[in-house]
Parts: C-alpha cells; sequence; structure tokens
C-alpha cells in the first residue's frame, strides 16, 4: 500500500536536517508515545515506520536517492504527492503518524473506507489481528474528528466543527468503543453549542431549518439550565452571568416574533427576566405592526414584575400606547427613574400634563431602546403619529376601557401592603375593594449581577435590559438615559392618587376622540421637535451615532464575549520547540487574564498542573482581596526544549522572558516594573495528552 508520507515528515524534519538532528528527532519520536488507548501493536507498527524512515536517511546513498525524489516533484503540479510504499501491517502506525503530524483529512479519508466496504479486507487478517486492528483503526479516526473539530472550532467554523466532532462520535457509538474519548469529544460539542446557536441564528432568512435548528439547539440550553436565571447545569461552562451575556447578545439575530414565542414560553417558568424580555417582544410587535392587543399582554405581564422592580415608565408606555392617557400620567408620577422623568417635564413645559413629554420620551426609546435587538426592526422607524393614525388601532383603542382595566397602588404595593384595585368602567363604586398582594414570590429571580463595570464594558446590555441584584433577588430594569440618582427626600415627591375621589366621566367615544386627536397633534408636533434636535446633536457632534447608525454585529466580533472556558486550549502532540512556545504564551495570557480588572482565573486550569497551579490560584485570591489588579505585557522566545529521556511525557523548556508589571491598587495607577531578558526554564508534562507547565525557575 502507498500512504502520502515521505521519511523527512515522518520524522518531522526538513529535506536540510543534519546527521545530529536525525538522530536526536528519530530518538525524540521514538520516546513520545501516542494515546494509552491504542495498543501495543499499534505502538510497535509506529516504532517500525520512525526506524525506517531513519535507516533511509542515515544512509547517505539512500538519503541521495530520496532527496533527488522530492526536488523532483517540486516541478511537477502536484507537489504534495510524495509517497512511500509500506507493508499493510503498517497502516496503523502510517494512520498514526499522520495524524500526529495534524493531517486529519488524510487520515479520514485513508482510514474511513476500512470500517465500511473495506471492513472486510481487515478481518482477512492481513494487516494483523483483526479485533485489535479495528479497535486502533476506530480510535485514530475519531481522534482525527476531535483534533478537526478543535481546528475549525478555532477557525469560527462552528457547525462544521460540531459535525467533525459528531461524526466521530457517532462512530464510538456504533462500535461501543472508548468511553472516555466520547466523554472528551461530547464536553466539547457542549462547550462549542453556544457559537453554534450564533451562528445559526446569524444566518439570512431564507436558510429557514439551518436558523430554526439554531433555536432547537438553544431551547435544549434553557431546558437544561432550568430557564434564563435557572441553576441547571448544561455543560457549557458558562455561569449565570455568562448565560445572561449570551443571550442578552443572540436576541440582535431573532426576530420580534421570535422573541415573543421564546420569552413568553421560558416566563411560565416562571422566570422574572424572560417576562421582562417577553415584554420588549410584545411591545416591539404590537408598535411596529400596529396591533395594540400585543401591548395590552405586555402590561399585563409588567404586573407579574410591578411590586418588584420600579417599571413604571414601562406602564405608562403601554397606557399611552393603549390610549389611556389618565393611567399613563397616574403612573408616570410614581416612577423614581429621575433623569427620564426630568427629561419628560422638561418637554412637557407649558403644557397641563406630562404627555408632550412622554410622547417624545416613548418614541426615543422604542426607536433607540427597543428596536435595535431586533432583526426585523433594527431599521424600521418608530413613529407615534402613523401608529394612531391606522383604523385598526383607533378601533381597538375605542373598545378599551379610557382609564385601563386594573389600577394598582404600586407605591403601597411595592412597600407589600395592599394591592389595590379599581375597574374604572364602573361608574359609581362600592367603597374600595383592597385584596392580598398578589404573590409572586414564585417567579424565579435571576440570581447574577452585573457590575458597573461589566455594565461598561458590555454596551448592548446597558442599552436594553440592566440585571442588578437587590437584596439577594435580581431585578431586571429598562434601559434608560443614565440616572444621576434617587430624587432626594428635600425634593418634592409627587403622592399617589386619591383612588376615593370621584371620578367625572365623560362619554366614552367623545373622550375617546378626544384624546386621540391629541396624541396626533403631540406625536406629529414631537416628530418635528426630535428631527430637530437629532440634527442639531448631530452639527454640534458629528462623531456621535444613533442606534440606527451602529455598526452591525458581526459573529467573529460579538458584542458580548462568551467566556474563555467555551473554547479549550489545545496544547497536544509531540512537544516541539513551536508547542513549547505556544503553552508558555498560553501561560502568560492566562496570567495576564487572571491579574487583570475582571481576574478571571478560568484559564489557569487549562495551561498549569500543581504545585503552579494551586500557587496561582492563591495569589489570584490574595490580589482581589488586595483589590489590586495588574497589567502585564510579555514577550517571550522559547531557545530550546528536550524531552526525558526516561519519561517522554515530561520535558524542559528553556525560553528568554521579557514582563513589564502594572500595578492598579484600588483600581488607580501605581508603580510600573519590569524583568528584561529573563532566563526560564520551563518543566511540562503531558497529562490527558495535553501539555502543562509545572514549574519554573
Amino acid at each position: 500500500m502507498r500512504i502520502p508520507l515521505d521519511y523527512y515528515r515522518i520524522l518531522g524534519l526538513p529535506m536540510q536536517a543534519t546527521a545530529d538532528q536525525l538522530k536526536q528527532a528519530h530518538r525524540d519520536r521514538t520516546l513520545q508515545l501516542p494515546r494509552r488507548e491504542y495498543s501495543e501493536a499499534a505502538i510497535a507498527t509506529r516504532r517500525d515506520l520512525l526506524d525506517q524512515a531513519y535507516a533511509v536517511l542515515s544512509d547517505p546513498h539512500q538519503r541521495k536517492t530520496v532527496d533527488e525524489k522530492l526536488l523532483g516533484l517540486q516541478y511537477e503540479e502536484d507537489a504534495d504527492a510524495a509517497t512511500i510504499e509500506l507493508d499493510d501491517q503498517h497502516l496503523i502506525g502510517a494512520l498514526l503518524i499522520l495524524q500526529e503530524l495534524g493531517e486529519y483529512e488524510l487520515v479520514l479519508k485513508i482510514g474511513r473506507p476500512y470500517l465500511s466496504s473495506g471492513t472486510s479486507s481487515i478481518r482477512d487478517g492481513r494487516f494483523g489481528d483483526p479485533r485489535i486492528v479495528l479497535s486502533d483503526v476506530v480510535l485514530t479516526i475519531a481522534l482525527a474528528c476531535l483534533e478537526l473539530g478543535r481546528e475549525q472550532w478555532q477557525q469560527g467554523q462552528y457547525e462544521n466543527a460540531a459535525e467533525a466532532l459528531e461524526t466521530g462520535q457517532e462512530l464510538l457509538l456504533r462500535e461501543g468503543l472508548f468511553a472516555g474519548v466520547r466523554g472528551e469529544i461530547q464536553s466539547d460539542l457542549y462547550k462549542l453549542r453556544p457559537y453554534r446557536i450564533l451562528e445559526l441564528l446569524a444566518l439570512p432568512d431564507d436558510e429557514e431549518s439551518d436558523r430554526q435548528q439554531g433555536l432547537r439547539l438553544l431551547k435544549d440550553m434553557l431546558r437544561e439550565r432550568g430557564g434564563i436565571d435557572g441553576t441547571g447545569n448544561d455543560q457549557s461552562g458558562l455561569s449565570i452571568d455568562d448565560f445572561l451575556r449570551f443571550i442578552q447578545q443572540l436576541r440582535g439575530y431573532l426576530t420580534a416574533e421570535e422573541q415573543q414565542a421564546l420569552f413568553e414560553e421560558e416566563s411560565r417558568r416562571p422566570s422574572a427576566v424572560a417576562t421582562y424580555l417577553a415584554v420588549y417582544a410584545l411591545l416591539a410587535r404590537g408598535f411596529a405592526d400596529h396591533q395594540p392587543a400585543l401591548i395590552r399582554r405586555a402590561k399585563l405581564m409588567l404586573l407579574r414584575l410591578g411590586s418588584r422592580q420600579d417599571v413604571h415608565l414601562e406602564q405608562s408606555v403601554c397606557a399611552l400606547l393603549l390610549g389611556q392617557t389618565e393611567e399613563a400620567s397616574r403612573v408616570l408620577e410614581l416612577s423614581q427613574e429621575y433623569e427620564p422623568l426630568a427629561f419628560i417635564r422638561e418637554n412637557s413645559q407649558g403644557s397641563p400634563d406630562l404627555l408632550p413629554g412622554l410622547c417624545l420620551y416613548s418614541e426615543r426609546w422604542l426607536q433607540d431602546e427597543v428596536f435595535p435587538h431586533f432583526r426585523d426592526l433594527a431599521k424600521r422607524e418608530a413613529l407615534l403619529k402613523d401608529y394612531f393614525a391606522d383604523e385598526q388601532v383607533q378601533s381597538y383603542l375605542e373598545e378599551l376601557p379610557a382609564d385601563g382595566e386594573v389600577v394598582t397602588d404600586w407605591s403601597l404595593a411595592e412597600r407589600g401592603l395592599v394591592h389595590r384595585e379599581l375597574n374604572s368602567t364602573i361608574a359609581s363604586r362600592n367603597g374600595r375593594s383592597a385584596i392580598a398582594e398578589e404573590n409572586i414570590g414564585g417567579y424565579r429571580s435571576a440570581t447574577a449581577t452585573l457590575t458597573a463595570t461589566d455594565v461598561t464594558t458590555v454596551p448592548a446590555l446597558e442599552r436594553s435590559t440592566k440585571f442588578a441584584s437587590n437584596g439577594g433577588e435580581a431585578r431586571a430594569t429598562p434601559s434608560r438615559p443614565p440616572r444621576k440618582g434617587r430624587p432626594r427626600s428635600n425634593q418634592p415627591r409627587h403622592q399617589a392618587p386619591d383612588y376615593d375621589a370621584p371620578i367625572a366621566k365623560a362619554p366614552r367615544e367623545n373622550r375617546r376622540s378626544r384624546w386621540l386627536v391629541l396624541l396626533l397633534g403631540i406625536s406629529i408636533a414631537m416628530g418635528l421637535g426630535f428631527l430637530l434636535i437629532r440634527a442639531l446633536r448631530a452639527i454640534m457632534n458629528p462623531s456621535s451615532q444613533t442606534a440606527n447608525d451602529a455598526i452591525p454585529v458581526q459573529l467573529d466580533q460579538p458584542v458580548v464575549h462568551l467566556q474563555p472556558v467555551a473554547q479549550p486550549v489545545s496544547l497536544s502532540g509531540d512537544m516541539t520547540q513551536p508547542l513549547a512556545q505556544k503553552a508558555i504564551e498560553a501561560w502568560l495570557d492566562a496570567k495576564k487574564l487572571a491579574m487583570g480588572k475582571t481576574y478571571d482565573g478560568s484559564k489557569l486550569s487549562q495551561v498549569l498542573v500543581d504545585p503552579k497551579l494551586s500557587e496561582w490560584q492563591r495569589n489570584l485570591e490574595e490580589t482581589k482581596r488586595e483589590n489590586l489588579h495588574i497589567d502585564y505585557d510579555h514577550a517571550v522566545k522559547v531557545q530550546s526544549v528536550e524531552v526525558s529521556p526516561t519519561n517522554p511525557n515530561q520535558a524542559t523548556a528553556k525560553a528568554s522572558v521579557t514582563e513589564v508589571r502594572k500595578y492598579f491598587p484600588g483600581g488607580q495607577p501605581g508603580e510600573v516594573q519590569s524583568d528584561r531578558d529573563m532566563s526560564v526554564r520551563y518543566t511540562l508534562v503531558r497529562q490527558d495528552n495535553q501539555w502543562r507547565i509545572k514549574d519554573w525557575q
């Protein structure tokens, strides 16, 4: 049989290698054994090929013949056509060497036929013991699938990576072999899943089947986690905090209809976070498609959140869009959002109520804070005048009670006292109807907390949904212009309306028509003013961008970067100088991440083993306690590598390292230190086919 290899490649050397380099390469390659799952027969055939390559290249006459053949191939069209003739018994050894060289696709191309129609040739015994050979071939192909998947993962080809991993997994399941390798592949598939979801959901609308596959994968993750804010383990490596960021990122790839279906279903778990996201989707669809029934559903869903957090602004916007202007004004007065209220009052000067400012705020909020998070609405314009001018909207609003179906004394409900209900369609009341506050404690709160730093570094999250803890329970609150603070006690507070006061009720049709005319007039005037404001702002600050002008989200530049644990560090293979360089650079990057602002130590276990792993985990905890972070700059060059002659799973690498350290005690710039051209000897060990750093001097 002929195999696409040459003797130099078998030893991992260039044609210019010296006799000493040949000897050293043969020795190193012989000592470096493949994974422990391989049979002794596979290891022996690999060693035979190494010995054969060394014997040929050590003989000057044979080497000259080999060199002439290889040089002749350089002038042919297929310069990679170098092959050697091997005995059938060396099949598995050749596959092993190709895999060690990273030729994973070649391994699949050569090895797969022996597992299908060519299986009989294995069973006839000409390659060796059929049972052992089949097991080794299956293992080699599965490992090639694993490494090919990881390679494609790192290249950002997430679906291709999943296909390679699943191919290897299905092969092992079919043959019932190597449960440990199966588990390794499955672990990668779990960690790859968030990336696949983003890639699939970002596809064009005409690739509907693939996008639906992305939604199915997302629902699988949600089911395993127990919801957006659940504590179940989906094996992705994402914490609750990470998963909230992931959900925020993928929203931009979903339509309003897709988000509505997804988050309404999730809100029934129940989930406060999903409820709030469902409100966003219902509001967006209801306004964009002129479907006030959806806005009414959003308003009712906000009642679930009202006793836990301040959602009065959202409730006020919903009431406004339903033409319930009295309720919109009343609920607005209860909001504690200082800056939005100041904006609304400023734009309502000269008016007997806050409706002009509320109209302007609502339109801007929908345009800049709501629409950008839906792939089908990101470029749509939010215009109140178009919404209220729609005849179907007017017809629907005419059927609604002008003052809202349910008016709640939110100021008391937030203090946990009472929940009041007022039916405004009843002309005469029989006194107040006070009922116990509705128990919404069953709604599972999001336990994740986004700090001020998190919000600063994740602009999309700040723009739409903020998750902040409050007494151990998380709140999902809307993004608005940043708050300067709550109103102080010496500032005038708006009192809750007197629900027992008589209500003078005008005939419904006349009153409704009057408010619709007023809203249309306000929205038209406000729209002209808004355009003027934006034009002036563009002139004064030409570098600023509105949400509509923002650069679209791209998969290779995600709005939210997932945690590094979701992508493995691959340091497998025989120890060489490039691999040692990669291992040391991975350690220095992990140190930079761990000791930086985020104190992210997730990569330490990927590059270190004890005793250094435990030592640097302690260093990380101590640095966090001292409120100190360090910025590192590194330069490293590996000068030599030596594999232990007695233990092929241990090696030392000598490197020249330059390190600059910038200290930030309490977040403030401090001392700067540097070490130039340090000579460092690293001790590396191979565990589970991955090289890790054990110690250094």
